[in-house]
């Protein structure tokens, strides 16, 4: 088996993995499939050494194929997915891995029983400010993991076919997973149809994890401000990732509530601590071709990726019980992630 590369899909992501592939697979990249024709000739003027095809047949029937990456529809992810790996391709599909989590779950058991590298496109755990509160979370200094929260909010890029959760929430379930360390037990929350009277424009999650920790989580593409932002409270530190500022995307304050002494009546007063705002220095590298130099990476040598599919499974479980709960009124429902 050779190590050429197929894109597949060239919509609305698939232009940020075309140049990344250019300069992080050079020409290793040999197919890129696109359904669309001017999508399709748009690609090839783009980058004329490519062979672009409509015919998905082309790269699951090329031995020399070993590596595909797909960026197609989400409803599709799994169907696609599931082929290449049938075909022995090791595959990078992007978020979500599918559409429910038994189809999640096959496929992450169908790499492992395969052999093969399943990566999911969790972009967040490749950014350096994430990477770097990661580092912080973990560390004496941050104290105990609290609880955390954040919104990703835009107006723009709506769709129909998903609701805003399954679209955007994705990368905060990432993020959140990532930086507790640990699996969701269970998800709530509360949405709105103001748009499209079939799919949320609108949502409000609430994530729980063992522990006690909670995750927040507001999303929405009808909002007036683009914005996305992380806040992470620890008993000794708080931080602050915000993608939007171009001067300091990640912030840690020495704040917090200490216990200073018992009262007569037992109940405890608290000195608050309002310290110093330190920003860390961040690598520069594009997430993106970090995340995509790891996959070929890790299928040159086997190596199972940070983002693996059961990853990617662990994710999907999460918006199965938000779907879930928005049609329950709200409810906790238990977030199911299968067994490994």
């Amino acid at each position: 088996m050779s190590d050429a590369v197929a894109l597949v899909g060239f919509g609305y992501w698939g232009p940020n993995l075309a140049r990344n592939l250019q300069a992080h697979a050079g020409d290793r990249w040999r197919y890129l499939v696109e359904l669309s024709p001017e999508r399709g000739a748009k690609a090839a003027g783009l980058y004329p050494k490519v062979t672009v095809t409509d015919d998905l047949a082309a790269v699951l029937d090329d031995p020399e194929v070993g590596l595909a990456v797909v960026a197609t529809p989400a409803a599709t992810h799994a169907p696609i997915t599931r082929r290449l790996l049938e075909a022995g391709k090791h595959v990078l599909v992007e978020k979500p891995l599918a559409l429910s989590s038994a189809d999640a779950v096959g496929l992450a058991r169908l790499a492992d029983e395969r052999d093969l590298v399943l990566m999911v496109g969790h972009t967040f755990e490749y950014v350096p400010a994430v990477l770097k509160m990661k580092e912080l979370v973990d560390g004496d200094a941050f104290g105990d993991l609290l609880y955390l929260h954040s919104q990703r909010l835009n107006l723009g890029r709506i769709q129909s076919d998903i609701n805003a959760f399954w679209s955007i929430g994705p990368h905060d379930v990432s993020i959140a997973n990532f930086l507790v360390g640990q699996r969701p037990e269970w998800a709530a929350a509360e949405g709105a149809r103001y748009l499209n009277k079939d799919v949320e424009d609108v949502a409000f999650v609430t994530v729980g994890y063992p522990g006690g920790v909670l995750a927040h989580m507001h999303v929405s593409w009808l909002d007036p401000s683009k914005t996305r932002k992380t806040t992470v409270v620890g008993s000794k530190q708080m931080l602050v990732y915000d993608d939007m500022d171009a001067e300091a995307k990640l912030r840690v304050y020495d704040k917090g509530a200490d216990k200073v002494f018992e009262d007569e009546y037992g109940a405890w007063q608290y000195r608050l601590r309002d310290g110093v705002v330190t920003v860390p220095e961040l690598d520069k590298a594009e997430p993106l071709g970090v995340e995509l130099r790891h996959f070929l990476e890790c299928a040159d040598t086997g190596t199972r990726p940070r983002t693996d599919g059961w990853n990617g499974v662990d994710v999907v479980a999460v918006l199965e019980a938000v779907d879930a709960s928005l049609r329950a009124g709200g409810t906790q429902v238990k977030v199911e992630a299968g067994d490994r």
